[in-house]
């Protein structure tokens, strides 16, 4: 493209200056010319009213060596012989000075009676006739050599020439500076764009160059964005998915502790292991691209939380889960309870359920907040020992109902790095508790990690509820009750 624009660029400064340079070549020669004639003019002229007073050969020498085109021995006179009874004058002349003319020309411009321009062998002869007594013509010869009608001309083209190269030359490099900023840009969006076909989502564009690039790298950098966004809700959608699949894996696995030796209790061991493993590799392959350059707190390495934080993943940087229809809290968190409440007492865990009475409706779908609910036991039960007591609560403020879960474990040693989504040392996914913190921030809330009273893992879910009819409240009720697993634990 460079080329091709400094082509064009030579192509049309050589036109241009073709264009003015030969006008200005003929310009240059014609007034040099023109010059030259006119000094032989007033030269001639000079002589004339000299000729008028007398036309002695001797007088006449005197003075064609008085003119100063007569240093050069160029100026000559033709004077006339006296003429006799029968007219003025005949043809005869008396030739003064080294005369060059033609004789013919020289008789025809004393017939003319006007100066006129011969051409001789190097130059040209300025022939100026001048009017005697007793009708009787002299003529006064000015001869102008070829150097001196092309005085200075060679000069001035070649100067003309080597200012015409300059035009084109710097034009040439005028051209090639633009080009190079046009397809340096064009250039980088190539490069870019062949960079994100790849798969480079860093790849970003400084806007430079003409107008229209600058347009097309904003729009490729607005594209990057949009892409790198559309992947990571993709990524994430996978992991939180492959996720939900953790809880009836982790039934399944406590279930396969439970049947004791013998080939069936190691086939269904085996089988689950391995299914725990491929869904595993899904959650990290998915994990793989989790992490955009344009958004905050992308990291996801760093130390595993301890206890019931054996999960980690925040809000920074994740989209919140959008919410989409409405629930009963107090509903879900019974109805989830009816089963972990059945595997804590076959692990000899206390546990206790605080539940307001009436109603707590949440803008969150019911299976969403099933998910926050079984991620936040599951890690209860996954990362404290056997017999760990736990607790949990819905509790109502202003804002809205609280979902809160304590145990009596080791708790979290680093809650900072615990609500940093994919990172986790346990084993775990580490998207545990980036579940629970999406479903809080969908609805305007937030999760908070602290300690429980006996030192353990505290974990609180702001939940804004919807409105909900007034109802005379009763007292607050606990509920022990065993059943067997309809659905699994989650794992962080």
């Amino acid at each position: 493209m460079r080329r091709s624009l400094a082509a064009i660029s030579t192509a049309v400064t050589c036109l241009v200056a073709v264009a003015f340079l030969v006008p200005l070549t003929v310009l240059v020669g014609n007034v040099v010319r023109d010059r030259a004639l006119a000094d032989a003019y007033r030269a001639a002229a000079a002589i004339g009213p000299v000729l008028s007073l007398t036309t002695e050969r001797a007088d006449v020498e005197a003075v064609l060596d008085s003119v100063p085109a007569s240093a050069s021995g160029r100026v000559s006179a033709y004077l006339p012989l006296r003429g006799g009874d029968d007219g003025p004058e005949n043809d005869d002349v008396t030739v003064v000075g080294p005369a060059q003319a033609p004789q013919a020309d020289v008789r025809a411009a004393r017939r003319a009676g006007s100066a006129s321009v011969v051409p001789l062998d190097g130059g040209v002869a300025v022939l100026q006739p001048v009017a005697l007594s007793g009708g009787r013509v002299a003529v006064v010869e000015v001869d102008v050599p070829d150097e001196v009608l092309e005085r200075g001309v060679p000069r001035a083209r070649t100067l003309l020439v080597v200012l015409a190269l300059g035009l084109v030359a710097g034009s040439v490099a005028l051209a090639d500076r633009l080009a190079s900023r046009v397809v340096r840009a064009a250039r980088r969006l190539s490069d870019a764009s062949v960079r994100l076909g790849a798969g480079d989502l860093d790849v970003r564009l400084t806007p430079e160059g003409p107008d229209e690039l600058r347009e097309a790298a904003q729009a490729f950098n607005t594209m990057a964005d949009r892409v790198g966004d559309l992947l990571a809700a993709e990524r994430e959608l996978a992991a939180d998915l492959s996720h939900r699949l953790r809880t009836p894996l982790a039934g399944l696995v406590l279930t396969g502790r439970s049947l004791g030796p013998g080939q069936v209790g190691d086939q269904v061991r085996a089988l689950t292991a391995r299914l725990q493993e491929e869904v595993d590799d899904i959650i990290r392959e998915a994990r793989r691209g989790d992490r955009h350059p344009h958004r905050p707190d992308a990291s996801g390495a760093g130390a595993a939380p301890e206890g019931t934080g054996g999960t980690a993943e925040g809000a920074g940087g994740t989209a919140p889960i959008a919410p989409r229809g409405s629930c009963d809290a107090s509903a879900v968190l019974r109805e989830r309870l009816d089963f972990w409440g059945a595997l804590a007492e076959d692990q000899g865990r206390p546990w206790r359920l605080d539940v307001p009475p009436g109603p707590a409706p949440v803008p969150v779908r019911s299976t969403d907040l099933e998910a926050a609910i079984d991620v936040l036991l599951g890690n209860v039960f996954l990362h404290t020992p056997e017999g760990c007591a736990f607790e949990v609560e819905l509790e109502r403020v202003t804002a809205g109902p609280r979902l809160v879960v304590s145990d009596d474990g080791p708790g979290i040693s680093d809650p900072e790095q615990a609500v940093r989504r994919g990172a986790s040392g346990a084993g775990s996914s580490g998207l545990g508790l980036d579940i629970a913190t999406r479903l809080a921030a969908s609805c305007g809330g937030r999760l908070l990690i602290d300690r429980s009273p006996s030192g353990g893992a505290r974990i609180t879910v702001e939940l804004h509820a919807l409105p909900a009819p007034s109802r005379r409240p009763r007292l607050k009720r606990t509920r022990f009750r065993r059943s067997r697993p309809s659905a699994p634990p989650s794992d962080t």
